[in-house]
């Protein structure tokens, strides 16, 4: 049975009881729990001797006119979820738990946050590296897990403990996909009928991109540009980026090298906004 920890005391006793030794594995979500996340529980199995999940819908990454309130929170629906894929523990704090009322330190990353959702969500990063820090000092795993889905939040991530010689090993895990293409997301949930018919366009704009590389493109302007033709035959894809950068600093380029490139976009069908990204090999 998965045991719920809901305060940090609950969650340090925890901690402090595991046998000398052990291996914990920290998979962090905001819930709404989808079989994405469960493959991140899977992959920590096969890393760690113990799994813990936390849920917390993290207002420091929110901007002032995202969807913090209307997040969907099925917590019952996650922990029965959670007790089916034998996570041993639950971190399920409230707001007050995690943010003091006079909280003033926050992590800031300052070179592969700030492109792409970066600049389209000032402050979004500090949120989410805050969390993580946060988490990470509380549970203290060997290994965290984080969605490939999410690449520049993975990036930060590695990046911040690279930089603060934090000792936790980071484990991307595969992009999990419905049978169109359309990556798994909490926030598909939100897609009206007629939105979620399109947004399989997200991921075949990757697929036009990559198909042009494998065949010997290399000019990134012009992966860009197939793969927006693809997402400009539906106009109710508003496309915030799609846009070549260097697979591990994030930075623009001109010419794919032997490294290959991280393929990235962004965008709203209606309300929802969507991400995706493919990661082609040099």
């Amino acid at each position: 049975m998965t045991k719920i920890l809901r305060t940090i005391s609950e969650l340090r006793a925890w901690r402090n009881a595991l046998p000398a030794g052990s291996r914990p594995g920290l998979v962090p979500t905001m819930g709404a729990l989808h079989v994405g996340h469960i493959s991140l529980m899977d992959l920590a199995r096969t890393h760690c001797d113990t799994v813990i999940v936390s849920i917390f819908v993290n207002p420091l990454q929110f901007g002032a006119n995202e969807d913090l309130a209307r997040y969907p929170r099925p917590i019952e629906k996650d922990i029965a979820m959670l007790e089916a894929a034998g996570v041993d523990a639950l971190f399920l704090p409230e707001h007050t738990e995690v943010y003091l009322p006079d909280n003033s330190t926050y992590v800031d990353e300052e070179a592969v946050s700030l492109p792409l959702c970066g600049a389209l969500r000032p402050g979004h990063f500090r949120g989410v590296a805050t969390v993580v820090l946060k988490l990470f000092n509380l549970t203290q795993p060997h290994f965290a897990f984080f969605g490939q889905k999410d690449a520049q939040q993975c990036a930060v991530i590695e990046r911040m403990v690279r930089d603060l010689n934090v000792p936790v090993d980071i484990v991307r895990g595969a992009i999990v996909r419905e049978e169109d293409g359309l990556a798994m997301s909490s926030r598909n949930v939100y897609l009206e009928p007629s939105q979620r018919a399109v947004a399989p366009l997200l991921y075949q704009s990757l697929l036009a991109a990559s198909e042009a590389y494998e065949a010997g493109e290399r000019d990134a302007g012009k992966l860009e540009a197939i793969g927006r033709a693809v997402l400009a035959r539906e106009p109710g894809i508003a496309v915030q980026y799609f846009e070549v950068r260097d697979r591990g600093s994030l930075a623009p380029l001109e010419t794919i090298g032997t490294d290959g490139c991280l393929i990235a976009l962004a965008a709203y069908l209606g309300n929802t906004r969507l991400i995706d990204n493919l990661l082609l090999e040099g």
